[in-house]
């Protein structure tokens, strides 16, 4: 079984609006990495749209993109992507798959069949599965701002506090923190 690790961009005060952050090789670099370790994407329907309005073009090279995007956008295009929605369910993005029935048995599924793990990035789907328990590892790109603004990570809220465990903190040249937790508890 693989396991579950919610990735995302995250200020100081916690923002995850994607427009916020440090957009640089390095950071893309980076992300690339988390990609090639995992087995699959998992997105919500709107992290989905967003992604699939931009980075197939960059990667069918319809787009100019520096060449750490054009990496990223070229990995991305040969990971098996998927998707939870309840309101959409064709997705023509090379490698996209709709991830149908309960939320909790799908993801549960998902994560049996690959055992590279999956990769989680979308805030608002990582809160649900955090609800179910189904969670199991966090890597946090902590960008040095305060942005004053949301949406901001987990602003709907859990039901209880979760404990973490530091597996690593990597600085960045940028001055962002690359933070690695595993669930405990």
């Amino acid at each position: 079984m693989g396991l579950l690790t919610f990735s995302i961009n995250v200020t100081l005060d916690g923002c995850v609006d994607h427009r916020e952050g440090i957009a640089d090789d390095e950071t893309h670099a980076h992300f690339t990495r988390l990609l090639d370790q995992g087995g699959a994407m998992l997105w919500g329907r709107t992290t989905y749209e967003m992604m699939e309005s931009y980075w197939p073009l960059v990667a069918r090279g319809e787009t100019d993109a520096p060449p750490a995007l054009k990496e990223w956008a070229d990995t991305l295009e040969t990971k098996p992507k998927y998707v939870v929605s309840s309101t959409r369910s064709d997705y023509p993005w090379t490698n996209s798959h709709h991830l149908p029935g309960e939320l909790r048995t799908a993801v549960q599924q998902l994560k049996d069949q690959t055992p590279d793990g999956v990769l989680l990035g979308s805030g608002k789907l990582a809160t649900e599965l955090d609800r179910l328990d189904l969670i199991d590892e966090y890597k946090f790109l902590v960008h040095p701002m305060i942005t004053g603004h949301g949406p901001t990570l987990y602003q709907d809220g859990l039901p209880s506090t979760r404990r973490l465990e530091l597996l690593s903190a990597e600085p960045l040249s940028n001055g962002a923190v690359a933070m690695h937790y595993r669930r405990v508890g």
